[in-house]
């Protein structure tokens, strides 16, 4: 299997909502908006209007992120954008290593009846070099240290370590933050 990974543009949008919006577009779920909204924007966008402001950001020059394909079909996503137009931004739970002007990573999906094919890995790494071509010094991603234990997939959207490490990653900081009842970490990859 060969996985291409492409820029979530706004021709893409129907992929993107393919992997990101619900059965029921009056739902209000995520669209990978709770982490790139403060909360009070992301709870004020319900229904239909979660599903535009996505459309909305795939039509700015920069993508909200990265779809995998197989072939024709999209089978992945992950949410980059640099950390600073990010809540990660002003966030008292995932602390600042430092002033660089570092990309995140920190959202990553693989559809069903496609995982465990190496899809994730991909899409990392199609991450990466979607921030290196945009002037990223750096990437962080806030996965968590489960240690090889399993991670309840409703949570797994952020990673694990051994994900970040095997991409090069090497972990910059101990964070307070806490996902299916694991520690996150912050998990950088230099790029300059």
């Amino acid at each position: 299997m060969t996985i291409d990974v492409r820029p979530a543009t706004l021709q893409r949008f129907d992929d993107v909502a393919t992997m990101l919006g619900p059965k029921n577009p009056a739902s209000t779920v995520c669209w990978c908006l709770s982490h790139r909204l403060d909360s009070r924007t992301s709870r004020q966008l319900v229904g239909a209007a979660r599903g535009d402001y996505v459309r909305d950001l795939c039509s700015r020059e920069v993508a909200p992120g990265v779809l995998a394909y197989d072939g024709d079909e999209v089978v992945g996503w992950a949410a980059v954008a640099p950390r600073a137009e990010l809540p990660f931004a002003r966030s008292t739970k995932i602390p600042h290593v430092d002033d660089l002007p570092v990309w995140s990573v920190w959202c990553i999906r693989v559809r069903p009846g496609h995982r465990r094919q190496g899809i994730s890995h991909a899409l990392l790494e199609g991450a990466v070099d979607y921030a290196r071509q945009h002037g990223a010094p750096a990437v962080e991603g806030y996965p968590v240290d489960n240690h090889g234990a399993k991670v309840d997939l409703t949570m797994a959207y952020v990673g694990t370590r051994g994900l970040f490490e095997r991409a090069g990653f090497t972990k910059a900081a101990d964070t307070d933050s806490i996902s299916g009842g694991f520690p996150r970490v912050i998990m950088r990859l230099a790029l300059s």
